[in-house]
């Protein structure tokens, strides 16, 4: 039986998966309800993998809006802009792998039941999450 795992911001339940024996990678499952969203932001020192496992999610990369669906694989490059929205009418869920971890996992425990955009901002940019304006976002 999987443990219980308390939810990341932005997702409505997420597990995280066992860390690498070298400590270097993350993965992470999420699960979005419709109209949940992790607005576009970049990584400068990280890359970032998305496997859609269930649903649709819609992706902002580097300013262009793309579709991934059930069993697609998505590349985020470091440096690249980026946001991924459940724009659709039912629930998505899929596999998040980060490489290297740098301080990935201590923002989310930092993160966790926060709800203060500013004081998201602030924390994140302090572990190298850089959140656009929500201009970025439409």
């Amino acid at each position: 039986m999987a443990p219980d795992i308390p939810a990341r911001p932005g997702t409505s339940s997420a597990g995280v998966f066992p860390e690498s024996r070298d400590g270097l990678d993350l993965a992470f499952e999420t699960n979005s309800d419709p109209g949940q969203f992790v607005p576009v932001h970049i990584h400068p020192t990280q890359d970032e993998f998305i496997l859609v496992q269930d649903g649709m999610l819609d992706l902002k990369l580097d300013g262009a809006w793309v579709k991934a669906k059930a069993g697609d694989l998505v590349r985020l490059p470091r440096g690249i802009p980026h946001g991924y929205f459940n724009k659709s009418d039912k629930p998505a869920r899929a596999l998040f792998w980060v490489s290297p971890t740098q301080r990935l996992e201590a923002l989310f425990n930092q993160l966790h039941n926060l709800t203060d955009v500013a004081e998201i901002v602030r924390i994140s940019a302090e572990h190298e999450v850089n959140f656009l304006p929500p201009e970025a976002n439409e």
